[in-house]
């Protein structure tokens, strides 16, 4: 991914909604399995990880990100956004150059 593809999903995700969370369990099956689903439908996905989590927000979408097949956007603070394009049905298409 380019920083310009990465910039520009960086401006999708602010006005996202967060959808992942993960608490003081970590990252179970089913913070996967709900991670993957929303990537399928969605392709771009904000989470956040609580303060009872003994993980930090990097190590939670890197976690994610590697079990779902998807690429870290970004992290800030205590968020994360995910990307996984859709290979049947891309729904965000890039700018072109």
């Amino acid at each position: 991914m380019t920083g310009k593809e990465r910039a520009y999903l960086r401006g999708l995700a602010n006005a996202l909604d967060t959808i992942l969370t993960v608490g003081k369990g970590g990252i179970t099956e089913n913070v996967i399995k709900q991670a993957d689903e929303a990537l399928r439908a969605r392709e771009l996905v904000k989470g956040r990880v609580l303060e009872t989590s003994l993980l930090s927000a990097r190590d939670a979408a890197e976690a994610i990100g590697e079990a779902a097949e998807a690429e870290v956007v970004q992290t800030i603070g205590s968020r994360f956004v995910l990307f996984r394009r859709n290979p049947e049905e891309p729904k965000i298409l890039f700018p072109r150059r």
